[in-house]
């Protein structure tokens, strides 16, 4: 139809207008009044169930907030629990340490207590070479001259310190590098994937020594040794060392012992002759032929020595030059790899580092890193893991 069109009735349009039935009951207007409360009803109870499913999903949306806040503080927690069983694995390390030193010292302390003289002091000391320094010249004082030799060496001990797992020690050109960096203490390494935080700290080395060794070869006395042990009463074996050393052929024709000191327990024996410079003859002839009971025997002859120390000189440093490493954390790569890595670090101006003379990293286990005492500085020398 065209609206341009006159209207038309509504029978045209395919609709009748059917007029009310005057027969329609009063009964059905009830039921449709009845039908129409009960659709209203319905709306309001489903605009009820909107109002509450939509305050539910409200409540859902809070309740996943609340969650995703408990999931990250669960997460920092258990960050923070790493963080302090590190931290406590650092203070038993520690702990243990101290235990160790304690230990030390309470021997350190009952070994002294023991001694008679207050002043004497007893330390085992690592091996060392001595350094010839001179020989010493005997006055004639009137009295008879044994013609002994007097030689002296000059001795320095090295002072070890225990370098334990996870810990490295650094030795800078500069000490003004390692004080800055002790000043500091704490510090990031990058240690490839991960950062280690590592702290700095100065440490006192353990009680050194110089002394000189007075060393006197004996010119009327020797040693003897592998005296063998037979059925016969001492002074009959003293008898017998006396008689075999007095025609001994290093003795040209026979000469005075003055004393024998026989040991039987352990077969040893110091000849002393009458004469200055006898012993000297035995320079170089280390065994001799002993008869005794219709057998022979072979014995050890050396020269007789005395030692003496004397301008002995204990102290206690602090290398200024060396700084330890503490708190590591453990890595997948090799012990070289990671000394590497800490040493690239610490030689960096920007992390305060400079030139390092030597560095020594432990991973497993523990080993000693002996120092040179005139000098206070890390050697390279390192001995056994412990």
């Amino acid at each position: 139809m065209d609206v341009t069109s006159p209207p038309l009735s509504l029978q045209d349009n395919g609709f009748s207008l059917v007029p009310p039935d005057p027969r329609t009951s009063e009964e059905e207007m009830e039921k449709l009044r009845e039908e129409l409360r009960m659709w209203k009803n319905r709306v309001k109870e489903a605009e009820t169930v909107k109002v509450d499913l939509l305050s539910k999903l409200s409540a859902a949306d809070s309740a996943e907030k609340r969650l995703t806040e408990l999931r990250e503080q669960e997460k920092q927690r258990r960050d923070r629990i790493i963080s302090w069983e590190q931290e406590l694995l650092l203070l038993r390390q520690e702990n243990t340490e101290l235990k160790k030193e304690i230990e030390k010292l309470k021997e350190d302390l009952e070994e002294h207590s023991s001694q008679d003289n207050p002043l004497e002091i007893k330390k085992k000391v690592a091996e060392m070479k001595l350094k010839f320094t001179h020989l010493k010249e005997m006055k004639d004082d009137g009295a008879k001259m044994a013609m002994d030799t007097h030689c002296v060496f000059g001795a320095a001990t090295k002072v070890p310190f225990r370098l334990n797992q996870n810990q490295a020690l650094l030795t800078f050109e500069d000490e003004e590098v390692a004080l800055r960096l002790t000043k500091r203490s704490k510090h990031c390494v990058n240690l490839d994937d991960r950062t280690a935080n590592v702290t700095v700290k100065p440490f006192e080395l353990d009680m050194g020594f110089q002394f000189e060794l007075h060393v006197t070869v004996s010119g009327t006395k020797i040693n003897v040794s592998d005296i063998p042990e037979l059925p016969i009463p001492e002074d009959w074996m003293r008898d017998k060392l006396e008689l075999c050393f007095y025609k001994t052929e290093q003795a040209k024709g026979g000469r005075v012992i003055e004393n024998v000191t026989y040991n039987k327990d352990s077969g040893t024996a110091v000849i002393t002759f009458l004469e200055p410079g006898a012993s000297y003859s035995f320079v170089g002839c280390t065994e001799y032929p002993f008869c005794a009971e219709e057998r022979w025997f072979i014995l050890s002859v050396s020269p007789h020595f005395d030692f003496h120390l004397r301008r002995f000189q204990p102290h206690c440093r602090v290398s200024k030059k060396t700084i330890l490493l503490k708190g590591i954390s453990d890595v997948e790569e090799d012990e070289e790899s990671v000394q590497d890595m800490i040493e690239i670090h610490f030689q960096k101006p920007s992390n305060g580092g400079g030139e390092i003379d030597e560095i020594k990293y432990i991973s497993r286990g523990a080993a000693y890193v002996y120092f040179e005492e005139d000098t206070g500085n890390a050697t390279s020398e390192i001995t056994g893991h412990s």
